[in-house]
């Protein structure tokens, strides 16, 4: 099964205390979508701009991503410029540049809109239920989001709730959304508003997964011992979930379980190298080798 991928194209310049970085290629689109591609077929949907670097397109087109949806508009491709702190898990923004990502519209081709799994990528609410207008009958829809639309456009994104499946936000921003302390109240609670399914990531702490008619599950993060840049895996965790749902067609509990678990291992990977220098490498093989090595863990 395919899996359309909607959200942002970025250019990054990244600090951490590690090494520092410019004109990597970021957005949420980006991650999700190589991530998604380890498991089947991708078909993405974004912006990019003039200056977009030919090399950023061909990983892309190397991992067999239909590129079809993907616009190229006149002027600067949306800039993102962050530091991290000495813990990774804080990070300052320092600078923002929307360029041609601020008039952004999604346009599914028109053969696309029957794709059966559907991500929308962390993009403002409106554009999200935009997409959701487009497509036909979709099998699953999973949607991601941040803080500031939970603070700036939470009308729209609490109408957006109604239209998907499962939304994926992070522990802090579950709390901001509910107003709740615990996270298993406002996982809970969210999953009231709306969507089938909750994923709340807790990061190096891994997941939590609610459904409607009160499963639950608990996952740990794969453990590493270094981590060089944080910047995508919230991304590539949401890629990794569709990407596996695709793959095997299958919506039971116990099948969302093992998507949380496979989105997991491949937002292990992206950490470990700047950008997605580390998911140029990956190979199935690999991903299959750390998901052998969890399950002992876990066990």
């Amino acid at each position: 099964m395919s899996v359309l991928v909607v959200g942002s194209i970025a250019l990054d310049h990244i600090k951490t205390p590690v090494s520092e970085h410019r004109d990597l290629l970021g957005g949420s689109a980006s991650y999700a979508s190589v991530a998604a591609s380890f498991f089947g077929p991708v078909r993405l949907v974004g912006v990019i701009g003039e200056d977009f670097p030919p090399p950023h397109r061909q990983l892309f087109a190397d991992r067999g991503i239909d590129l079809a949806g993907l616009e190229v508009a006149a002027g600067k491709t949306f800039c993102w410029s962050g530091e991290y702190e000495q813990n990774m898990n804080n990070r300052r923004t320092l600078s923002v540049e929307l360029n041609v990502f601020e008039k952004f519209q999604p346009k599914l081709p028109e053969s696309w809109r029957a794709t059966p799994y559907v991500l929308l990528g962390n993009i403002a609410p409106s554009l999200q239920r935009n997409v959701c207008e487009q497509v036909r009958q979709p099998k699953f829809i999973v949607a991601d989001t941040m803080d500031l639309w939970i603070e700036m456009a939470r009308a729209d994104l609490l109408k957006l709730l109604g239209e998907v499946d499962m939304l994926i936000l992070n522990d802090s921003e579950a709390r901001q959304l509910t107003g709740e302390d615990s996270l298993i109240r406002a996982g809970r609670k969210i999953v009231g508003l709306g969507p089938r399914y909750v994923a709340v990531k807790k990061g190096e702490h891994g997941c939590l997964l609610f459904g409607r008619d009160g499963e639950f599950f608990s996952t740990g993060a794969f453990p590493l011992e270094q981590i060089k840049d944080p910047t995508g895996a919230g991304d590539c965790f949401a890629g990794g979930v569709i990407g596996h749902l695709a793959r095997t067609d299958n919506l039971s509990f116990t099948n969302l379980k093992e998507a949380v678990i496979q989105g997991t291992l491949v937002a292990s990977f992206c950490v470990e190298e700047f950008s997605l220098r580390r998911l140029e490498k990956l190979s199935g093989d690999e991903i299959a080798a750390r998901r052998k090595a969890f399950g002992s863990y876990i066990a």
